[in-house]
Parts: C-alpha cells; structure tokens; sequence
C-alpha cells in the first residue's frame, strides 16, 4: 500500500538538502547577522504580513500603506544582503511551484481528456 505521508516526508527531507534552500538558509543566516538588514527585513515582513491581512479581509491597501510599501522597498532594493536572500527565496519558490505542477499532474490530465 502507498504511503503518500512517508512520500512528502521524503521529499520534505530531500528539499533540506537542494542548492536552493541551502542558499536561502546561507542568506538569512546573513540577513540575521547583519544588524542594519536584519532591521530591514523585520520591518519589511511586518509591511507584508499587514498588507495581507487587509487584503484577506477584503480591504484594499490604502495611499498610507502604498506609500510605506514603497519606502520600505527602496530600503530593501537598497540592502545588497537582503536582495540576496529575497533572490534565494524567488528561486526556491520556483522549485517549489514546479513540484506543485508535478503533483497536481494528475488532475490536470483527468480535465484535459475532455
């Protein structure tokens, strides 16, 4: 019988372990030792995490928070050593959504037998 938890299991341990995690674990080691980025990026993630949490109640973000959006991502464009890390994370992520199109393989050709 298939165990499809032991298979993610599997894979979660084998992702440890690709060039593309190991780069965002190296970066934000990085990030976190730098005093001046590590500030940057806390307040960076703090602006995201509150523009989703409007966006998932259905607010749009207003003039206010566009306009502290855009500061803070001028600090971060601005930070050589969080530009690395964010470049780590955008290649993971596209790991990560190939997987995804492997996985959900199956479904998409159940729908195009039409």
């Amino acid at each position: 019988m298939i165990n499809l938890y032991d298979t993610a299991n599997q894979l979660e341990s084998e992702l440890r372990q690709v060039p593309e995690y190991l780069a965002i674990k190296e970066a934000f080691a990085k990030v976190k030792a730098d005093e001046a980025a590590n500030t940057i990026y806390m307040e960076y993630r703090s602006v995201q995490e509150e523009m989703h949490a409007k966006m998932m109640t259905g607010a749009m973000p207003g003039e206010d928070d566009k306009a502290k959006l855009q500061e803070v991502g001028q600090k971060v464009e601005a930070n050589e050593v969080i530009r690395v890390l964010l470049d780590a994370e955008m290649k993971f992520s596209a790991l990560v959504q190939e997987m995804n199109r492997i996985i959900m393989r199956p479904i998409q050709e159940i729908y195009d037998e039409r």
